[in-house]
């Protein structure tokens, strides 16, 4: 029997090679990378940590790369540039775009939160809390034009208090910065996020009275967003977002407060663990998760009163001009 060529023997195994390779790979798609960029890092968005940690984007064949864009401004010019492919969000900003005039609109197609986030924090505990303390009293509140400072006056409002004449009102400092203006002495109450709100009654230099959240209703108030030509043009990477993040909302509905925050705290390592419980407990129940990806066509509408209230709205925005609940739909559809 003739000896095989050395030359046939190696362009045969290099075949082989490429064959177990090539079928190796057969059925397995790469990924597909998508952007998102999210105001800040908030335990109020959880649910969206969740999908990370626990692979549901991974699984439904997305490569995720979550940046944060700190602030609202910054967070739509880095959706409208596009830095970021989705943005996180509250969805006025979507609404102040189409009041500027865009040949492109930023479409809301996945809600994430539904009531504000913030709480009333006082000096110290109270027995009986009444919303007329605040009269004659110095607050430190949010940015003006921001949900969460809107939402705050839509409150105090509600409660009869004007809050540029019955009090003192403080929004000028830096989103990150207010908490510790207070815990340094400025002012008598002081609208806060979580985990901030929990840290002051540990360190004992404040104490939550009221919830915005509750007092305010449910509102579309963060949001994915994307700019409508990168939906038509990504309909199955848009839906496949959406699927996973139905999933965390399922999965952050049924699920216990220590099981979620094991699942979430890696992406708080500078936290401590009862502080990021204290705040989960809050969130889930008052109902700041949304347990479904719907935007409600009620909910948009109390957002613009709240917008229309605090003087930021020029006009109503027609629900379905912004709102795409299609991929939502598909998504709960999907897991019936």
């Amino acid at each position: 029997m003739r000896k095989m060529a050395w030359w046939r023997r190696t362009a045969l195994a290099g075949l082989s090679i490429a064959l177990v390779i090539g079928l190796a790979g057969c059925g397995e798609k790469e990924a597909s990378k998508v952007k998102i960029g999210e105001v800040t890092r908030s335990l109020f968005y959880a649910p969206q940590y969740v999908a990370l940690s626990q692979g549901f984007f991974k699984e439904e064949g997305l490569d995720v790369e979550l940046q944060t864009t700190a602030g609202g401004d910054k967070t739509m010019t880095a959706i409208l540039s596009g830095v970021v492919d989705i943005g996180l969000v509250g969805s006025e900003t979507s609404i102040y775009v189409e009041q500027q005039g865009s040949d492109d609109p930023v479409i809301n197609f996945a809600q994430l939160t539904q009531t504000d986030g913030t709480f009333l924090v006082a000096r110290e505990k109270k027995a009986a809390f009444d919303w007329n303390e605040l009269k004659g009293s110095t607050f430190l509140g949010q940015r003006k034009g921001g949900m969460p400072q809107m939402a705050g006056e839509f409150t105090l409002k509600k409660h009869g208090i004007d809050p540029h004449q019955d009090m003192t009102l403080i929004q000028n400092i830096e989103f990150a910065n207010i908490a510790t203006a207070f815990a340094s002495g400025t002012g008598e109450f002081v609208q806060l996020f979580e985990p901030q709100a929990s840290v002051m009654e540990k360190e004992g230099k404040g104490a939550v009275v009221a919830s915005f959240g509750v007092e305010s209703g449910h509102l579309p108030y963060t949001v994915f967003m994307a700019k409508q030509s990168f939906l038509k043009k990504n309909p199955e990477l848009a839906q496949k977002f959406t699927n996973a993040l139905y999933r965390a909302q399922i999965w952050v509905e049924k699920e216990s407060v220590p099981t979620i925050v094991d699942a979430i705290q890696e992406y708080f390592p500078n936290t401590d663990r009862d502080i990021l419980e204290s705040a989960v407990k809050r969130y889930k129940e008052q109902g700041s998760y949304a347990a479904d990806p719907i935007i409600d066509e009620k909910e948009w509408n109390n957002l613009q009163d709240v917008m229309e209230q605090a003087g930021e709205l020029k006009a109503r925005t027609d629900y379905g001009k912004l709102v795409d609940n299609s991929f939502a739909e598909k998504a709960m559809e999907a897991k019936k």
